[in-house]
């Protein structure tokens, strides 16, 4: 690479912005809520297009959204774990473009799933005896009525598909761990501090366990899909890098 480093950094400059951000609007969701009112999910976390409460904003601002302290928490800790190294190799104005794709192509994969999802679900809703105003109904009050033929599972994550949110900074970390695997394939990585495993299948397999729980486990609340999304489009925007010898910033 042409591009020399003029230093290593424990903390860069994007990835010391990032933390602030992130824990500036991790303050704003518990403070303004108690002291004002204001509804910081609902404002900036990702809603399905469908919802009323969709903005175009939210594409961006829910990758700085979280739910808990221990969302925030794991989230930021992996940033600064495995970007820290690709920021000091490839300079601040690379890693942001690269954060900022991977953080959008998981959002943009994980509602491309989840309006299949929504319209195979639509199909089953109709045959199991729901006509149109009942689903609105549904939609609109999480309400409907014993006379239909349809599971209790596919109702209610219809329902909550259309009018739960996603937020956090995972899709975009998992494309920052993609990319740390794929730079530093060797590099060991210690699981609970304590089991060493090499990057490259660390990455390998944790897709692959991304991938089993996206299809396995439609219910668990964890957006799989936009971690998978994540990782996807860091490997194909770090291979056209590669391909276009993309080293100067």
């Amino acid at each position: 690479m042409n591009y020399r480093p003029q230093g290593f950094t424990l903390l860069p400059p994007i990835i010391k912005n990032l933390l602030i951000i992130n824990g500036l609007m991790f303050m704003g969701t518990i403070v303004l809520k108690d002291a004002l009112g204001f509804n910081f999910v609902e404002m900036f976390a990702l809603y399905y297009p469908g919802s009323p409460n969709f903005m175009p904003h939210q594409l961006i601002t829910h990758m700085f959204m979280h739910a808990d302290f221990g969302h925030i928490f794991f989230n930021m800790f992996a940033l600064w774990m495995f970007g820290t190294a690709l920021e000091n190799i490839w300079g601040p104005k690379k890693f942001l473009i690269y954060y900022m794709v991977t953080g959008l192509g998981a959002a943009f994969i994980h509602l491309g799933v989840n309006y299949l999802e929504m319209q195979w679900m639509h199909s089953q809703l109709l045959e199991g005896g729901f006509t149109a105003a009942d689903i609105t109904n549904l939609l609109a009050n999480g309400s409907w009525s014993d006379d239909v033929t349809v599971s209790r599972d596919i109702i209610e994550r219809y329902y909550g598909n259309y009018n739960f949110p996603t937020l956090g900074a995972s899709g975009a970390v998992f494309g920052i761990l993609l990319a740390f695997g794929m730079t530093f394939p060797e590099q060991r990585i210690y699981i609970y501090f304590l089991l060493p495993i090499k990057a490259k299948w660390f990455v390998i397999i944790y897709g692959a366990f991304e991938l089993w729980n996206g299809v396995m486990n439609t219910s668990d609340g964890v957006a799989h899909f936009a971690h998978l999304g994540g990782m996807i489009f860091g490997y194909f925007l770090i291979k056209h890098w590669q391909k276009n010898q993309f080293r100067q910033w």
